[in-house]
């Protein structure tokens, strides 16, 4: 996947809206997920009160010093920073289906980005491999969305089968550079197949949502989320290699069991900590899923 092919996803963009006020469809609006705060409101000015002003604006204080109503006018702030991290390790390099979990990563952060830059919020990132990590800050540029954009694609040029095995990075390392980042009021959008994911992690995710509205995309591939019985697996570190015999009942068990528990514990952040959380699948198309998740209605044609 090259930068051509994430420029090309940017028509497709604007079919989806990420704005804070959601669909009562939409997984971002669900029964445990947290509202999201949308912009703030900044102050402009004090004047007279008028008839057509909504009386819960009047300042009491003001009011009583000058023996006139006095009203606080706001505007909406015109931007909020948004931070979108990408996950672009060797446990993203897989699919069975329509994409590699690592493409699917990449446009549905790619479509977000395009949107978001669309409605004028600054936009920037953090793209991470196994041993690479960029830093793109928010910004309301072109410039900053074609960094973003670039290092993505980069990242995702550097995954191949004959890749030499390496340590991967921590996702707690990650989430603590969208903690330095993005310390409060922000956006944070994550896509990642949370390959992962310990006590910290939790502590982080909860950290983060205290002070932003933080959105999981969680990436997952149907083959190894159901992984299929009666079925001979070679997997490999790039060294050396082993057979994993799925038709085993004890052996499909327990990898079926790792699978559907990590799933279902991210999943479940949703409702012990109210962080939305959108599963996506690498085996569909990605701005169909988007526009499912977002509650939005299908084009017509």
């Amino acid at each position: 996947m090259d930068l051509a092919h994430l420029r090309a996803l940017e028509l497709r963009a604007q079919q989806i809206s990420f704005l804070p006020r959601q669909p009562a469809r939409s997984v971002l609006n669900g029964r445990h997920a947290s509202r999201l705060r949308g912009r703030g409101l900044n102050f402009e000015e004090l004047r007279n009160y008028m008839p057509a002003d909504d009386i819960r604006t009047i300042d009491w204080k003001v009011t009583a010093r000058t023996g006139t109503p006095h009203v606080r006018v706001y505007t909406e702030e015109r931007d909020r920073p948004t931070l979108i991290v990408v996950d672009q390790r060797m446990s993203m390099f897989f699919g069975s289906a329509l994409n590699m979990k690592s493409v699917t990563a990449a446009e549905c952060a790619t479509l977000a980005a395009f949107r978001i830059f669309d409605q004028g919020d600054r936009v920037g990132g953090i793209v991470f491999g196994d041993d690479t990590l960029a830093e793109i800050r928010p910004a309301r540029s072109r410039k900053s969305l074609t960094e973003f954009l670039t290092a993505l694609a980069e990242a995702n040029g550097m995954l191949r089968a004959d890749a030499p095995p390496v340590t991967s990075m921590p996702m707690n390392r990650v989430l603590e550079s969208v903690a330095r980042i993005a310390p409060r009021n922000h956006l944070v959008l994550i896509f990642s197949d949370f390959d992962e994911v310990d006590d910290t992690t939790r502590r982080l995710i909860t950290g983060l949502s205290r002070h932003n509205d933080l959105v999981v995309g969680l990436v997952s591939d149907p083959y190894s989320d159901e992984v299929p019985p009666d079925t001979r697996i070679v997997v490999s570190d790039g060294e050396l290699q082993a057979e994993i015999n799925t038709g085993d009942r004890s052996v499909h068990g327990r990898l079926k069991e790792m699978a559907s528990g990590r799933l279902a514990d991210i999943l479940d952040w949703q409702r012990q900590l109210g962080v939305p959380v959108m599963p996506l699948s690498a085996a569909e198309d990605s701005v169909t899923q988007m526009r499912r998740l977002m509650g939005l209605p299908r084009r017509r044609r």
